[in-house]
C-alpha cells in the first residue's frame, strides 16, 4: 500500500463552509503539504460542480479535483463534454469526472426536468462521454444526439467515477467507468459495496466530519443531515439493502406523516455514529482509516458545526499529521 493509499481528499464547498471557494484560496493551497489526495466540489443548491475547481486548478496546481458529484439529467451531453474538457486542459491529467442520476428532487422539482430512467441515462451518457473526449463525433439516438464532435478534445481525458449506491449501478461502474462514488457508508458498508464493485477500481464517498467531543450536539446535527438524505427512495433502497430497514422504519413512518422533527428524532444513535465521524481530531482521524482500511477514499466534508473554523479543522485531520 502507497502512502497515497493512507490518505483522504477533502470537498469544498462544505456545509461548514459554504459559498464560493474563493474565499478558501489559501486553504486549497496548502492541501498539497497538508496531505490530502485532492479536493472534490459538491453539486446541489450551491456553487456549481466545475467553477470551484476552475479556480482550484490555478491555486494549487498539483491537486488532483473531482466531482461528486454532476447530475446527467441537468446538463445536455454535448454541455456535458465541454465542461469537462475545459477542467481536463486547466488539470490535465489530475480531473476526475463525477457523474450520476442524482435524485427526482433535483432534477424534476428544481430543474423542471423529467427524472426519466436513470441507470440508462448514466450508462448511455458514460458511453457518449467517452467518445467525445476521445476526439470522436457521436451521435446517439438514445441521448438525442446528432454529429456532436468536441472542438478542443483534452490531450489527456478525465477520468470518470460513477455515484453507484445499489448493485445494479456499481456493477456498471465496474464494468466502463474509472472509479465509483458511493455515499452515507460505514466502514463495514464499504466492504458490502466492495463485495460488488470488486477490488481493482478506485472506490470513493463523500464522508460528513463533524469534529467535536460533544456526541450529543453531533447526533443533533447528524440526524438532520440523515433525514434529508436517506428518505430519499434512492437511498432507503440502499440502506435497506444494506440491513438498516428495520432500524428505519420508524424514521420512513414519520416522514411519511409530514412530520419532519419526529423523522430525525427517530434515526438511532447507532445509525448516525456509523454514518456520521464525529469526536476529537484524532478520534476523527481514526475512523477515516477505518474507511481506508476497508477500500474506500474518503472525501471529507465538515458538516454545519456551530463555530467551526474549517481552516483550522482540515489543518487538525490533516493526512500528513496520522
Amino acid at each position: 500500500m502507497t502512502a497515497e493509499d493512507r490518505r483522504w481528499a477533502l470537498a469544498l464547498p462544505t456545509a461548514a463552509a459554504p459559498g464560493p471557494v474563493s474565499r478558501h484560496r489559501d486553504l486549497v493551497r496548502a492541501l498539497p503539504a497538508l496531505g490530502y489526495t485532492g479536493l472534490w466540489s459538491v453539486e446541489t443548491a450551491g456553487p456549481d460542480a466545475f467553477t470551484p475547481l476552475a479556480l482550484a486548478s490555478q491555486w494549487a496546481p498539483g491537486l488532483r479535483l473531482g466531482t461528486a458529484i454532476v447530475p446527467v439529467h441537468t446538463r445536455g451531453p454535448a454541455l456535458l463534454a465541454q465542461q469537462a474538457a475545459t477542467l481536463a486542459d486547466l488539470a490535465p491529467g489530475r480531473f476526475t469526472l463525477g457523474i450520476g442520476a442524482s435524485s427526482p428532487g433535483v432534477v424534476r422539482n428544481w430543474n423542471g426536468i423529467p427524472y426519466t430512467e436513470p441507470y440508462r441515462r448514466v450508462r448511455d451518457t458514460l458511453r457518449f462521454l467517452r467518445r467525445a473526449l476521445a476526439g470522436e463525433k457521436v451521435t446517439d439516438g438514445g441521448l438525442g444526439v446528432r454529429g456532436f464532435r468536441l472542438e478542443r478534445p483534452p490531450p489527456t481525458p478525465p477520468s470518470i467515477a460513477l455515484a453507484a449506491l445499489r448493485p445494479g449501478m456499481l456493477r456498471l461502474a465496474a464494468r466502463e467507468a474509472d472509479a465509483a462514488i458511493t455515499n452515507w457508508v460505514s466502514p463495514d458498508d464499504v466492504r458490502a459495496v466492495r463485495a460488488e464493485f470488486g477490488h481493482d477500481k478506485e472506490l470513493l464517498a463523500p464522508i460528513c466530519v463533524l469534529p467535536t467531543e460533544d456526541a450529543d450536539l453531533a447526533r443533533v446535527i447528524g440526524r438532520r443531515l440523515l433525514a434529508a438524505y436517506l428518505t430519499v427512495p434512492a437511498y432507503r433502497a440502499f440502506h435497506d439493502w444494506l440491513g438498516r430497514g428495520t432500524r428505519l422504519k420508524a424514521l420512513h413512518e414519520s416522514w411519511a406523516a409530514g412530520d419532519r422533527a419526529a423523522a430525525a428524532a427517530a434515526i438511532p444513535d447507532e445509525v448516525v455514529d456509523d454514518l456520521i465521524v464525529h469526536g476529537s481530531p484524532a478520534a476523527c482521524r481514526t475512523r477515516l482509516h477505518h474507511y481506508l482500511d476497508a477500500g474506500l477514499t474518503p472525501i471529507v466534508g465538515f458538516g454545519p458545526l456551530p463555530g467551526l473554523d474549517v481552516r483550522q479543522a482540515a489543518r487538525s485531520l490533516a493526512p500528513s499529521t496520522t
